[in-house]
C-alpha cells in the first residue's frame, strides 16, 4: 500500500500516489522530517541565543553564566533533535530506553574508572558558583608559598579545563579545574571589564 504524500503535494499533482513507488514515496517523506526537525532545532538554537544575549544584556550576567546557559540549551536541543530524528526514522521509545540504560550502566563503570574528569567537573561546578576567579582576571597559581606558577589571563572556563592566555600572548595554558583547589591562587581583577569589583 503507497504511504500519502501530504495533502498540498496530492492536490498539485492528481495520481501522484500511484506512479511512484512507495519505498521513494516513505523516504522523501522521512527525509523533509528530518530536514524540517533539524531547521526548527536550528530555529529555536537561534531564538534562545537571542534571547539569552538580551538577558545577558538588560542585567549584565558575568560571562561564565551566559556561556554555561548557552552551551547546556545547546545540547539540550541537540538531544532533543537527534532523538526525534531517531523517532521519524522508526526507532520506538522501547528501543531507546533500553539503549539508554545500557549505555548509562556502561557510563557508569567508565564514570568510577574516570575519577579525575569527575572531580574537574565538580570544581567546575564549584568555580562558577563560589566564583574565585571571573573570565578576564590574571590569576596566578602559586607552586608553594610565594614561588611563582602557572599565570595568566582567564579567557575561558569549561567542564575540564581553565584556558589562560600567558602575557605574552603566544600561547595558552590549559589546567585542569580540580587544580585551582589544590593550590593557592593570587587574583587580579579586571580593571577595565564590565564586572570589576
Amino acid at each position: 500500500m503507497p504511504l500519502p504524500l501530504p495533502a498540498l503535494i496530492r492536490t498539485l499533482f492528481p495520481g501522484l500516489d500511484s506512479r511512484l513507488d512507495p519505498r521513494l514515496v516513505g523516504a522523501a517523506e522521512t527525509t523533509l522530517q528530518i530536514v524540517l526537525i533539524i531547521a526548527v532545532a536550528l530555529l529555536l538554537r537561534a531564538i534562545l541565543r537571542l534571547l539569552i544575549r538580551r538577558l545577558h544584556r538588560r542585567y549584565a550576567l558575568p560571562p561564565e553564566i551566559d556561556i554555561g546557559v548557552r552551551r547546556t540549551s545547546s545540547v539540550l536541543i541537540s538531544v532533543a533533535a537527534l532523538l526525534a530524528i531517531l523517532y521519524s526514522l522508526g526507532v520506538t521509545p522501547g528501543v531507546l530506553w533500553a539503549a539508554f540504560t545500557g549505555f548509562a550502566a556502561v557510563g557508569a563503570v567508565a564514570f568510577f574508572a574516570a575519577w579525575s574528569v569527575l572531580s574537574n567537573i565538580f570544581c567546575t561546578f564549584l568555580i562558577v558558583t563560589t566564583r574565585p576567579f571571573r573570565l578576564h582576571d590574571h590569576i596566578e597559581l602559586l607552586e608553594n608559598g610565594d614561588k611563582p606558577g602557572l599565570k595568566g589571563k582567564v579567557v575561558d572556563i569549561n567542564l575540564i579545563y581553565t584556558t589562560l592566555q600567558e602575557a605574552d600572548e603566544s600561547s595558552v595554558l590549559q589546567i585542569p579545574n580540580s587544580l585551582f583547589f589544590q593550590r593557592t591562587t593570587r587574583r587580579q581583577r579586571n580593571a577595565s571589564g564590565p564586572y570589576a569589583g
